[in-house]
């Protein structure tokens, strides 16, 4: 069995779909918002999932189905919460519903209700690396840190205030360590358990062109 299987030819289709997406995403987003607005873990997340179609990598892919699945569900979650009662739940979709922004980038934004699809399937298609979780919890850390060099008042990955009580947790590194620690503990770590326990690990495989043959070992 092959962990951490590299095969770019695992989504033929896919992968440059993920190619033209990231070149009319990226730029639209940095004009839009600022390159800052790369640091959101969910955009993050876009920018490592295309990678992982890319090379077929499954240590890749199932790092951010474990970052995405949660994650996008509770950017969802807030969107409609905010449409039907009138006040976010957690907060940070609050340009959604905003008209100062117009209507088709808000939509662009979408992508969240999709990705989460996309992880899993390519999960499914590749195999869940149980490693993932050890390096999307080393992503997010670093990711975090890098949110505190960002405008307070964006609060980008709750990196500055909680998304709860809206405050600091004691010094930077205290409240990064304790942000960190429970987006691992509360999103992170079931979301690998699920994964874990209903996807088989990555094995060799050779990707053809209309076929998908699978290679675990040494044939007589």
């Amino acid at each position: 069995m092959t962990r951490g299987l590299n095969n770019a030819l695992a989504f033929p289709v896919a992968r440059w779909v993920g190619l033209v997406w990231l070149a009319m995403w990226v730029p639209t987003y940095a004009i839009q918002w600022g390159w800052p607005n790369f640091i959101f873990l969910c955009d993050v997340a876009v920018l490592l999932t295309c990678a992982g179609l890319w090379f077929g990598n499954s240590l890749l892919l199932s790092s951010q189905a474990v970052s995405s699945i949660v994650v996008n569900a509770l950017w969802a979650l807030d969107v409609a919460w905010r449409a039907v009662f009138g006040k976010h739940l957690i907060g940070g979709t609050e340009f959604m519903l905003d008209a100062q922004y117009p209507m088709w980038l808000r939509l662009l934004s979408l992508f969240h209700l999709a990705w989460p699809f996309v992880v899993v399937w390519a999960v499914c298609r590749v195999g869940y690396d149980r490693r993932a979780l050890k390096l999307q919890s080393v992503i997010a850390a670093v990711v975090m840190v890098a949110a505190r060099f960002t405008d307070p008042a964006r609060n980008i990955n709750f990196a500055f205030r909680d998304p709860l009580f809206g405050r600091q947790w004691g010094p930077a590194p205290a409240h990064l360590a304790l942000m960190s620690a429970v987006l691992i503990a509360v999103v992170y770590w079931p979301t690998h358990q699920l994964l874990a326990r209903f996807i088989p690990p990555p094995v060799a495989r050779v990707f053809r062109p209309g076929a998908l043959s699978e290679d675990s070992g040494p044939r007589p």
